[in-house]
């Protein structure tokens, strides 16, 4: 039976995650623009980030519970949700900056597109907790947390700050105030937490499900690296030299070797 304390923590793990967007907005409290080189080299640390989260965290742990099988068809459900999300941004194909000076009924649409499109994050932290309680955790606030679920809180928040960076980018060029960028940019990740939430009550009611959920917050992780992140920093890095080829190595590089020490203990 899943405690309401315990559910209360995985949600506030969840709204670490959502907060660290409004960190994305923080560059313009000092700076009127932010050099490409650095927006480049953050989706590509994001993007390593996200990559070692899923490899080495998700599908790894996955193992542990179930079979490739059950991995694969979560994967594919992780992918096919990004897939949707992404038809309905698409058909819909509304601006950062629309946020800031929606009515009503406009900014209940946008939540919806946000939450289709930022819930996997949150799925992935969620079910990070399965094994929370149990002994090899780490002691936190008088509750013993999985290395694992500690491990993608970071990683998730860590991602989140370039998505806030590009968020707030738009709204700033349109003459935004600076916390209006951190608001929008904190709103635009406002799933997480739910989804959080949401995935840790299903894996404590149906812990045989633990390898399909882990392989689609896998999935969907890494799907979103490939179509959305990459293809970002590819844009971004059209003006430098190269491409921004190196820049994006860079950052992958980083993003993926700065969470092996962590990994060791999970």
């Amino acid at each position: 039976m899943v405690l309401t304390g315990e559910l209360a923590f995985v949600f506030v793990a969840g709204l670490l995650t959502d907060l660290a967007t409004g960190l994305g907005a923080l560059p313009f409290f000092f700076v009127d623009d932010v050099d490409d080189r650095w927006r480049v080299g953050l989706w590509g640390l994001a993007s390593g980030i996200m990559l070692s989260a899923s490899g080495f965290g998700l599908f790894r742990e996955a193992l542990n519970y179930g079979g490739p099988v059950q991995i694969g068809l979560g994967a594919l459900v992780g992918v096919a949700l990004v897939l949707v999300a992404g038809r309905i941004i698409d058909d819909h194909e509304f601006e950062p900056r629309e946020i800031a000076a929606a009515d009503f009924k406009k900014l209940v649409l946008i939540a919806g597109v946000l939450t289709v499109h930022s819930f996997p994050e949150g799925v992935a932290v969620g079910v990070s907790f399965a094994d929370m309680g149990l002994e090899g955790g780490i002691p936190i606030a008088g509750f013993t947390v999985p290395v694992l679920a500690v491990f993608m809180t970071i990683a998730i928040s860590i991602h989140n700050v370039p998505e806030g960076l590009a968020v707030s980018i738009p709204l700033h060029e349109h003459g935004a105030r600076r916390w209006t960028l951190v608001a929008v940019a904190v709103f635009t990740s406002v799933p997480q937490p739910i989804g959080a939430a949401i995935s840790y009550i299903f894996v404590q009611i149906a812990r045989a499900a633990l390898p399909f959920g882990y392989g689609f917050a896998g999935g969907a992780m890494v799907f979103l690296v490939v179509s959305e992140f990459l293809p970002e920093a590819r844009e971004v890095g059209r003006r430098l030299p190269n491409g921004g080829t190196r820049e994006l190595a860079v950052g992958l590089v980083v993003g993926i070797l700065g969470m092996v020490p962590m990994l060791l203990f999970a």
